[in-house]
């Protein structure tokens, strides 16, 4: 078993993930939000899955701005632009295809 929570604040860095599972090909990620946000990025061959465990986050998906609080789930499809505002913070949990 693993806590999420408690796993993210053993991360050294905001924004680096750490793989804490596999299935199916897909990898399980837990990763400490800072204010600092990220630039944008997309995943042409893999749909990208975004569960905000605890705090705040805004999504920019080529433009539609997303709000998402703790428990909030979204999917950003393959090939879509995105990136995470500036003032996000908390834990999220990541599934993707890397």
């Amino acid at each position: 078993m693993i806590n999420l929570i408690a796993e993210s604040a053993t991360l050294p860095q905001a924004w680096r993930s750490r793989v804490v599972g596999k299935i199916a090909g897909a990898n399980l990620k837990v990763i400490r939000m800072d204010e600092a946000g990220i630039p944008s990025e997309s995943h042409a061959d893999f749909d990208e899955a975004l569960f905000v465990l605890e705090g705040s986050m805004t999504l920019d998906v080529e433009g539609e701005l997303i709000s998402m609080a703790a428990g909030d789930f979204f999917v950003v499809p393959a090939g879509k632009s995105h990136r995470v505002l500036e003032g996000s913070r908390g834990v999220l949990f990541l599934i993707d295809a890397e």
